[in-house]
């Protein structure tokens, strides 16, 4: 079977998301050997960069993103665009710290899947709802876009298509489906709940009990009574010779979503390398 990862990134003006998804395909080649990974973008990606990647692909038709800051308006194309049978999309700003290739037979029991739990840097399950106001006040499924997996075929066909009307017209699907603790902006976990509502196939396509899962490290998720800015002020970063990366005193063994890009110094790098 064809699978493979599949990073869509664009840089914006503060920030090198092309920069996070070379250290992302390093981290994934590091932990897990013979994985294909696919960048799918318009930005240049410097030659140095370019070989941890099987393809660059442009991102199909016009850039939705251009004008904007958060660059998530091109997301629903990264079914159109992926040239494998079997993708995990993951977010460019995450780390792989072990091998998740047995994920891949987990995954393939599904034709669309979302993680719906999150953990925290001490590997416990997240119970803030402090970020997700919006799906509890609407009753829209808890699906986390940031690592998610889908398979070629019409389930999957049909919930991106869905997908992309809901971000086309995002401020009219909000107001039919997310109208409490209205949000002011497109946010592709959002749009992805709402289209799994339409569906109805919310029991299909996640597991809150699920072994697939990432650590969020947005600071209010932690447990931690006083919450700092930034979590990189407070936490300390270290990386062991063998690659071992401690957040604090706690070996990291999941998908990191760190978040914050001042997390990614040039000497993460260098390790992964």
């Amino acid at each position: 079977m064809n699978r493979g990862f599949c990073l869509l990134a664009q840089n914006n003006k503060d920030t090198n998301y092309i920069r996070q998804a070379y250290a992302l395909a390093l981290s994934l080649h590091k932990y897990n050997t013979g994985q294909r990974i696919s960048l799918i973008t318009n930005d240049i990606v410097p030659k140095e960069w370019q070989s941890v990647f099987d393809q660059i692909i442009p991102i199909p038709w016009t850039d939705s993103a251009e004008d904007s800051d958060w660059k998530i308006e091109n997301r629903w194309k990264v079914y159109h665009a992926s040239p494998y049978d079997e993708t995990i999309v993951l977010e460019a700003d995450m780390l792989i710290t072990q091998d998740i290739t047995h994920w891949w037979d987990e995954l393939s029991k599904h034709d669309l899947f979302f993680v719906s739990n999150v953990k925290t840097y001490r590997n416990e399950t997240v119970d803030s709802r402090f970020y997700r106001k919006t799906f509890d006040a609407n009753n829209l499924p808890n699906l986390y876009s940031a690592l998610h997996y889908f398979k070629k075929g019409n389930t999957a066909k049909e919930f991106y298509i869905l997908l992309e009307i809901i971000v086309n017209n995002w401020e009219l699907f909000y107001t039919r489906y997310a109208k409490e603790e209205y949000q002011k902006w497109c946010s592709i976990d959002v749009c992805a709940a709402i289209a799994s509502k339409i569906l109805g196939n919310e029991k299909e396509i996640t597991n809150p009990n699920s072994f697939i899962t990432f650590t969020h490290m947005k600071t209010r998720l932690q447990k931690w009574k006083n919450i700092p800015n930034n979590w990189t002020s407070v936490l300390g970063q270290y990386f062991r010779d063998d690659g071992t990366l401690l957040l604090g005193n706690y070996v990291q063994t999941n998908v990191l979503h760190y978040v914050e890009d001042n997390f990614l110094k040039d000497s993460v790098i260098e390790k992964l390398k």
